[in-house]
């Protein structure tokens, strides 16, 4: 599945979360499905918090690096942005919130999905709700502020 990470220029492809060049990351791709953003990650047995449970730090992370692809979908999406390589435009988080819901098994893709609330210039509201087995297990809240070109350069 190709993500919006996919047509973030290479200077932004280093983050841990969803960055297409760091191969050590999660790799996270971020895409619409509807009205809402998708994102799929399976948990291996290293991510273990206690037996069976996924740790929640990388939890936060997902909700983390998801907010900022889901902005990014938004943003490209209410500026009229035809994706092509390299002209996706970027955020970072301003803000994250995350309440654990459940214990969340590592046996099982863990699916991300956000809901825009809000875009007000280069700042995006998602809410977020992470599946594992079809019930939510942890949401959070991203705010996302959209970053210039040259960022980080």
């Amino acid at each position: 599945m190709k993500g919006i990470q996919d047509y973030y220029p290479d200077h932004f492809g280093q983050c841990y979360g969803c960055g297409r060049l760091n191969e050590q990351g999660y790799q996270l791709k971020t895409s619409w499905d509807g009205d809402e953003t998708l994102s799929v990650f399976t948990p291996s047995e290293y991510h273990t918090a206690i037996p069976g449970s996924v740790y929640g730090g990388l939890l936060a992370s997902l909700i983390d690096c998801h907010g900022t692809g889901s902005a990014a979908l938004a943003l490209a999406k209410e500026k009229g942005i035809e994706l092509k390589e390299y002209n996706a435009p970027r955020c970072v988080t301003g803000s994250l919130q995350v309440s654990y819901k459940k214990p969340t098994p590592i046996d099982s893709d863990l699916e991300i999905r956000g809901v825009i609330k809000e875009v007000k210039g280069k700042k995006v509201t998602v809410d977020i709700r992470l599946f594992s087995k079809g019930e939510v297990r942890v949401t959070g809240e991203v705010i996302a502020i959209q970053v210039p070109d040259d960022f980080g350069k």
